[in-house]
């Protein structure tokens, strides 16, 4: 008996891909490895870029259209767009339809460079030498009293000056300049952003407010205000320093005119979860919603008792009323009768 040989299969790599292909009859798009293996592309303009190349043409490749397709934003489609664009791989251009109407037309590059040496390339009149083809040679038969045929001669050939074609013009995909030529193009100043560096000094925070004209009784109120947020929103404790610190800004508030229950509420309502320094917060607070001071009030005269008909009137000071003075000036004047 023979001995049977065995054959052990190829042996696959130990680590990585290993592809399992199927030839493909139908339903598939050649795409070029410079684009599914660009170092300069994300993996979402790879991809979005081999969707538009295996679309055909003719087909609506917006932003609001992707976005209806795929689970990406908009902001993140048009991003992969531009990085598109930005490699060569996309170009949209606005044409004008038919009726007046502007569109915008996407055009897909599956070999940027290529188009780009196409667009780029100048050729120039090219003489061939193009043989003139003429009729053959005619021969005339000869008669019992004439010589034999003779054969007519060919034209000859001349070399013919033909233009070359004109080249294609492939539009250039527009290309967005780097951080180098951003660099070396220089910036008008009008359009320069004024940003600060990262280790220039920040400005000092605004002063806590502080009542016009201090009191104990606004001191005191404000420390006991401070000192009981905790019993009614546990997340605001605050230690010994804090209460002494924020006691003069909550005495501005009272002496605004703001009650108690009104100031408590301001303070501690809707607080961000999670809490983590309620000083600051109230801090914050009492600065940006510190309310306007109450308009001042006209003065009202006390009510005083008129000396000569013990009438009511208000004045600032006691004495005589309007008309009991009239009375007095009207009698003090001389009488100008018989005289």
């Amino acid at each position: 008996m023979d001995t049977q040989q065995v054959s052990a299969p190829p042996r696959g790599p130990s680590a990585g891909v290993v592809h399992i292909n199927i030839r493909l009859t139908d339903g598939y798009t050649i795409i070029s490895n410079r684009l599914s293996q660009h170092r300069g592309l994300s993996l979402l303009a790879i991809g979005l870029g081999t969707h538009i190349q295996s679309v055909p043409d003719g087909w609506r490749v917006g932003i609001k259209a992707l976005a209806a397709i795929f689970p990406e934003s908009e902001a993140r489609i048009a991003a992969a767009l531009r990085e598109l664009e930005r490699h060569g791989f996309l170009r949209r251009v606005r044409v004008r339809a038919s009726g007046g109407r502007v569109t915008t037309r996407t055009e897909s590059y599956n070999h940027p460079e290529a188009s780009a040496r196409r667009a780029t390339g100048a050729a120039g009149p090219v003489s061939l030498s193009v043989p003139v083809v003429g009729p053959a040679p005619v021969r005339v038969p000869a008669l019992d009293h004439e010589s034999p045929a003779v054969p007519v001669p060919a034209p000859v050939r001349q070399p013919v000056h033909v233009p070359a074609p004109a080249p294609v013009q492939v539009p250039v995909p527009e290309t967005v300049p780097g951080p180098a030529d951003r660099a070396a193009t220089p910036v008008p100043v009008s359009a320069r952003r004024l940003v600060p560096v990262p280790d220039a000094p920040k400005p000092p925070p605004p002063p806590l407010p502080r009542p016009c004209v201090p009191s104990a009784a606004l001191s005191g109120e404000a420390t006991r205000l401070l000192a009981g947020l905790r019993v009614s929103a546990p997340q605001f404790v605050l230690s010994e320093a804090d209460v002494e610190r924020l006691a003069p800004g909550v005495a501005a508030w009272l002496e605004r005119g703001v009650r108690p229950e009104a100031v408590r509420a301001a303070l501690t309502d809707d607080p961000p979860v999670p809490l983590r320094h309620p000083a600051k917060l109230l801090r914050h607070r009492l600065i940006a919603l510190l309310p306007p001071p109450l308009p001042a009030v006209a003065p009202v005269a006390p009510l005083q008792n008129c000396d000569g008909c013990d009438r009511a009137f208000r004045s600032a000071v006691p004495g005589w009323c309007g008309e009991c003075r009239e009375v007095r000036a009207y009698v003090a004047q001389p009488c100008a009768i018989g005289a």
